[in-house]
């Protein structure tokens, strides 16, 4: 038996060793992390088998390796908030950090359209600005759980309404 086994380890240690010989230094490094992540995987599951490691300890053991592909996974960010039904913006559709206090879109919001952001009627007291302002920036905020572009619309709507308010 032990004759069978040591033929059997020979000829698949001469049959690596001729493959690892025809590839190219690329290939090669790609062969050579998954050799090291599958013996290090069956490392690891041998010592949880057999009572030497804790079973969280080799599953934060396991995921290291992958950490690696984070930034290439990053891409795909948009698209899985998009299939869960959230939107974030796209940091390739515009170079820099908007103000809060420059309209987003670039054109200056009408009195009809502040009045609609911050659902109050047009002509309204400047109070009523006020507490609408606050309520929705309260709810709405960046630091809260909101985005900086509603944020921006908030404050604009504010300031356009306000401005109309003492002229």
């Amino acid at each position: 038996m032990q004759w069978i086994l040591g033929l059997a380890l020979a000829a698949a240690v001469f049959i690596i060793l001729k493959r690892w010989g025809a590839l190219t230094p690329e290939k090669k490094k790609d062969a050579a992390w998954k050799t090291v992540l599958v013996v290090g995987g069956a490392l690891l599951l041998f010592m949880v088998l057999t009572g030497r490691v804790h079973v969280i300890t080799a599953a934060i053991a396991a995921v290291i390796p992958l950490l690696r592909k984070v930034p290439s996974l990053l891409k795909y960010a948009p698209a899985l908030a998009r299939m869960m039904g959230r939107e974030i913006p796209d940091p390739r559709e515009y170079s820099g950090q908007q103000s809060a206090r420059t309209p987003p879109s670039g054109s200056e919001m009408s009195e009809r359209e502040a009045c609609e952001v911050l659902g109050v009627e047009p002509g309204c007291p400047k109070e009523d600005v006020i507490a609408a302002h606050r309520r929705l920036i309260q709810k709405l905020h960046p630091d809260r759980g909101g985005n900086d572009y509603l944020a921006a619309k908030i404050n604009e709507a504010k300031q356009v309404l306000l401005k109309n308010a003492r002229a």
